[in-house]
């Protein structure tokens, strides 16, 4: 079997660490951005995040199948982390500039920017995520190296957090209530300062990787079709992609609603900021990552998926009851969002190192793992929950009055911000839970998988 070192691992946690600042910018500050600085009306920022997921779900499995035949001398997909470092930062910044204009070129200029960015998204983060599939070919490394990603995208989340955390403090001070009521110019340069750091950690994750698995050669043009009617027959994949995107539904609808959360119900008179609450949820995470592997070990991927999933509804359903008007409450939902995060940690790099089972069985199964391909699933589905986050949490808001201008909003609106950070998330990981329970891929099936998978590749 195909080993790594330990520098390989960092190198490939790296990469996430660079995509997870950006995504957690886009899960939950996206929204406020919108809706309170570039001064989009609620719902044509809502049908902005959904709209621009249409064309998502064209351009990942696109990326994939390019992945999948690229044939350089750094392989298939480590060379985009090079090719694209430069131009997801610059698109980046270019993404959260607002320009002085009017309301429809704005409309348009938005619609432009994030289509670009996400395209920019997908060019780098599909072949990333396959590179899972080729750094090794044992299925509990693939966890490790698994874990070592989503630990890493925990630290990128914690800079990023920590970041805008000092952006808040500075607002605040100014005199605002949070991030909604910076200036468009802070915005920019605070996004420049994370563009810039992703930069230099993709390049970083880049020279530090290597692909360990040689996977057979596929040309451009080259039985396109077949791989996609072996992905549409995939029935675990199918599973999978409906688990993962319940789960980045309930992650992205609650780190959007913290920020309304805490602007409108606790105030900016209160101690903790947006930013330091979601970093407590960040560390959280990045102690629940370190569970994952031996909690998978013991109980199989699928169960433990599933059990964290379950805490991840109890917890998040517990938020709606914290009386928030007092000093207990706010330990309470400090409390909540420490243990939230734990489950989700667990969760998070089993989602991986899943795909990858997935795609080991397809290439089993159909004589090729088409893995760039199965792989832009997860990314689709990333990037698919977070829209669907965005646009139900607007919509929502917009349903129930939401408006940035009134310094208190009515009683129905508070009621629908509580209900946004607590029981519509737990309905996504419920719907998650009901994809899980009929995966088949257990840990005995994949034992059987990669023993078979050895000897097909050794002959």
């Amino acid at each position: 079997m195909a080993r790594a070192k330990l520098s390989e691992k960092i190198g490939y946690g790296f990469g996430d660490f660079a995509s997870s600042m950006f995504w957690k910018i886009f899960s939950y500050y996206l929204p406020i951005f919108y809706s309170d600085v570039f001064g989009l009306k609620p719902v044509h920022a809502a049908t902005l995040l959904l709209v621009t997921k249409l064309y998502d779900a064209v351009s990942d499995p696109l990326m994939g199948i390019i992945a999948d035949r690229t044939n350089s001398k750094w392989g298939k997909y480590r060379p985009y982390l090079l090719w694209i470092a430069i131009p997801f930062a610059l698109i980046g910044i270019a993404s959260f500039y607002v320009p002085d204009s009017t309301y429809t070129f704005k409309h348009i200029y938005a619609y432009v920017m994030y289509i670009l960015m996400m395209t920019v998204y997908t060019a780098i983060n599909v072949p990333y995520g396959a590179m899972l599939g080729v750094v090794t070919d044992d299925s509990r490394e693939k966890s490790v190296f698994s874990s070592f990603r989503m630990f890493f995208a925990y630290i990128g989340s914690f800079v990023a957090m920590g970041i805008f955390w000092i952006f808040e403090k500075i607002v605040i001070g100014q005199g605002g209530r949070g991030v909604g009521d910076a200036t468009p110019g802070q915005w920019t340069i605070t996004v420049a300062i994370v563009a810039a750091l992703c930069a230099v950690l993709f390049l970083l994750s880049f020279f530090m990787t290597r692909e360990h698995v040689k996977i057979e050669k596929k040309e451009t043009g080259s039985s396109i079709g077949k791989d996609l009617k072996s992905l549409v027959s995939n029935r675990p994949w199918w599973l999978l992609l409906g688990a993962a995107i319940g789960q980045l539904l309930c992650g992205s609808i609650r780190g959007g609603a913290a920020a309304y959360y805490f602007a409108n119900i606790l105030g900016a008179d209160i101690w903790l900021t947006c930013a330091v609450y979601l970093t407590i949820g960040e560390i959280g995470q990045m102690v629940g990552v370190t569970f994952a592997v031996p909690l998978s070990e013991r109980y199989g991927k699928r169960n433990t998926f599933i059990g964290s999933l379950v805490a991840v509804i109890i917890f998040s359903c517990l938020i709606w009851f914290i009386p928030v008007a007092s000093a207990s409450g706010l330990w309470m939902l400090i409390g909540l969002q420490v243990l939230v995060s734990l489950a989700f940690g667990v969760a998070a790099p089993l989602t991986w190192s899943m795909f990858a089972d997935v795609a080991d069985y397809s290439e089993l199964r159909n004589g090729n793992s088409s893995t760039g391909l199965i792989f832009s699933s997860s990314s689709m589905a990333q990037k698919f929950g977070g829209a669907i986050g965005g646009w139900l949490l607007l919509t929502l808001l917009g349903i129930f009055g939401y408006n940035k201008d009134l310094a208190v909003q009515a009683p129905e609106t508070l009621g629908a911000i509580k209900a946004v950070m607590s029981w519509v998330p737990a309905i996504g990981a419920l719907i998650s839970i009901g994809f899980l329970t009929l995966y088949p891929l257990t840990s005995a099936k994949m034992k059987e998988i990669q023993e078979k998978l050895q000897l097909q590749r050794a002959s």
